[in-house]
């Protein structure tokens, strides 16, 4: 997403996505939508690996951060360091041309796209792309795109050719995207049903043509609805293979029109709240329950992470929003098993302590890794793999003022966290309910009495089995 608005973005997103839903999205009565007819042949084969959408752990790359050639050759270079993470889904930060307007400065923003059917150079090709996927695939790793639909650069060809597929203002003005400063992108009209033909046609291009396995799609709250439910049958029909179809937005809705995932806004601006403001951790089984509410769909699951393009540029590293490494350890470990599907920012699994402004080349040094916090991220992950409860239980909260602890439960498998998310011993009260259970450590498998009275260690946190 385009976002420029450096300290109060989160803060922002969680409550405007939230009070903005509705009025605009739902567009009454359209003329006939012209067919969509597209003459590509299917480049590659169906992947048969692609995860169920609760299975998923996502690892998002910024290509231009990622490697220190910032090309598509550099990331498949480090494929095998992704797989052995325990991830199987990655998600690539737009590979389009981006616009010639950097009003936000540096190369100017990947989500300013000038043409939806190319590669940008700054990248590689449509070979290197395809080379990659297929890289991946061969180590059973799904690849999606993130897609831009609302708006795009100034010097897009659709600007010229069809400047009826854009909002104007009264004297006949293309405008940038309503209520925001993004002055380097031009906002789409989606009254207009060629423009809509024409997207989806964009889409299907990319699933024809570089065999990828679903999209991430940015600023999804401000595409109409009905809009995503045409496009996202289109892109499920063209292979057969199950396709991931993660919506950049909190709307619950999403859901309907054939969304895999939605955003956690609003749990990531609860979880930085209680590190940072010192709000009670029940806030954060609060904010699940909501973000919940009324999804009768088990396999529905929303993304939740401790860091992403964004964050990182304008708000910190998980280090600098958790208290440390060990406060970002505390906080993972709830976002990776709280019914959630996690989501990981290149870098924050070696503990890259740098701010990445993604508008320009600013490669990670892999030379500083800290090998013990991609140890203890690679167990959170692989524990999550293996454990259906984690991935597909039902969740019960135990949560105090300051620890987050909650119960993750399907058949006769139960998995208890307790995490202490304060940076100072607390003594947690266990519920009896959890007393009698006879545990053990998922990590190690050493058995666990689980006392009524846990002294926890500053940022510490257990993960329970029975």
């Amino acid at each position: 997403m385009k976002k420029f608005l450096s300290v109060f973005l989160t803060f922002f997103f969680t409550t405007f996505l939230l009070s903005c839903q509705n009025t605009d999205n739902q567009i009454p009565e359209l003329p006939e939508e012209p067919d969509i007819v597209t003459d590509y042949t299917q480049y590659g084969v169906p992947f048969t690996k692609v995860p169920d959408p609760q299975d998923a752990v996502i690892y998002q790359i910024n290509l231009r951060a990622f490697s220190p050639e910032g090309t598509l050759k550099g990331a498949q270079k480090r494929l095998d360091s992704i797989k052995s993470l325990g991830v199987n889904v990655i998600y690539l930060m737009p590979v389009f041309p981006n616009g010639q307007i950097k009003s936000a400065g540096g190369l100017g923003s990947p989500y300013a796209v000038a043409d939806y059917k190319k590669v940008s150079a700054e990248f590689g090709t449509l070979e290197h792309l395809r080379d990659f996927v297929e890289e991946a695939h061969n180590r059973d790793l799904t690849v999606i795109l993130d897609w831009v639909a609302n708006h795009t650069a100034w010097d897009n060809p659709w600007i010229t050719a069809h400047k009826n597929w854009y909002q104007q203002d009264a004297s006949g003005n293309i405008i940038i995207p309503p209520n925001t400063n993004y002055q380097d992108v031009a906002q789409l009209n989606y009254n207009n049903s060629e423009l809509r033909a024409a997207m989806i046609d964009a889409m299907s291009y990319w699933v024809y043509n570089a065999n990828i396995d679903g999209f991430r799609c940015d600023y999804a709250d401000f595409v109409p609805q009905d809009f995503w439910k045409k496009a996202n049958e289109a892109i499920r029909n063209i292979k057969n293979q199950p396709m991931l179809l993660f919506a950049e937005g909190s709307n619950k809705t999403n859901f309907s029109v054939g969304f895999d995932y939605i955003f956690g806004f609003g749990f990531f601006g609860t979880l930085k709240d209680v590190f940072g403001n010192n709000r009670s951790a029940t806030a954060i089984q609060d904010k699940n329950n909501d973000e919940y509410l009324n999804v009768s769909d088990n396999s529905k699951r929303v993304i939740r992470y401790t860091s992403n393009h964004d964050i990182n540029s304008f708000d910190g590293t998980p280090y600098q929003l958790f208290g440390g490494k060990e406060g970002s350890m505390a906080a993972f470990v709830v976002a990776a098993y709280m019914k959630s599907v996690p989501m990981i920012y290149n870098g924050q699994e070696v503990g890259y302590n740098i701010n990445i402004n993604f508008f320009n080349k600013e490669p990670i040094n892999w030379n500083v890794a800290d090998y013990d916090l991609l140890k203890e991220y690679k167990q959170i992950i692989n524990f999550r793999n293996q454990s259906n409860a984690i991935r597909k239980g039902r969740l019960t909260g135990f949560s105090s003022n300051d620890v987050c602890a909650f119960t993750m439960e399907i058949n006769q498998e139960k998995v208890l966290v307790i995490s202490n998310l304060r940076n100072k011993t607390i003594k947690y009260t266990s519920s009896s309910a959890l007393t009698s259970i006879v545990w053990k450590n998922a990590f190690s498998n050493a058995a666990v009495q689980l006392e009524t009275e846990l002294t926890l260690a500053p940022y510490e946190y257990l993960v329970l089995k029975n």
